[in-house]
């Protein structure tokens, strides 16, 4: 079956979040008196949703009532300052419109809460996405294929006519739990080592590369 849409991760794949995301992980690490971590353990533990990112960036396990209020510091932090240091991939832009410009449909799926999600790619990209989601109240975070089946709906498209990217174990395990041809992409917070062990078989070392993939 032709390919018809392409659904992209955020973090990692579209947008390099890192720094902000760094700064605001340790913004909360330091208001609880815990030591700040590095841009590369920050690295490793995204993928998997902001809940999953503070556990493991905590040294030690915390009672519910104060992993609740370490996630309500982390996120206003983070709400106020996911643009300071976030900038597109070199070519992110380029593919997008590369994509529209041969009809097809694109969407982003993200791990990132769904409040962020929206008013990121709005920003960075403008008329160039036709549906953007993260976990909500009925949609699981990814590895669950939740998302897909929502934007699959929302587009128009089965799943045998998307193409899915994504640069993290977590989004490999999306693409083979909801049935869709999946690209991991080499550009982002994993190498290809760590994605091959997650059972990806095919890559793109580039936005650009993406292009290769798409069956028209």
């Amino acid at each position: 079956m032709a390919t018809r849409a392409v659904i992209l991760d955020l973090d990692g794949t579209l947008l390099n979040t890192l720094e902000d995301l760094t700064d605001s992980v340790n913004h909360a690490l330091v208001q609880f008196g815990y030591p700040e971590r590095t841009l590369d353990e920050v690295r490793r533990f995204v993928g998997n949703g902001a809940r999953k990112l503070l556990e493991r960036a905590l040294p030690h396990e915390v009672s519910p009532q104060e992993f609740d209020a370490f996630y309500q510091c982390y996120d206003a932090y983070y709400k106020a300052h996911s643009e300071v240091k976030t900038k597109p991939y070199d070519g992110a832009v380029a593919l997008l419109r590369a994509l529209r410009a041969r009809g097809l449909y694109t969407a982003v799926l993200s791990n990132k809460q769904d409040s962020a999600v929206r008013p990121l790619c709005a920003h960075y990209f403008p008329d160039l996405l036709d549906a953007a989601t993260g976990p909500t109240a009925d949609r699981r975070t990814k590895p669950a294929p939740d998302g897909v089946f929502y934007l699959a709906e929302t587009l128009g498209v089965g799943t045998d006519e998307i193409l899915y990217v994504g640069d993290s174990e977590a989004d490999v395990q999306t693409g083979r739990n909801a049935g869709v041809r999946t690209v991991a992409a080499l550009w982002g917070f994993r190498d290809r080592e760590t994605l091959e062990k997650a059972g990806a078989v095919l890559f793109a070392k580039s936005p650009e590369e993406i292009l290769d993939h798409i069956d028209i």
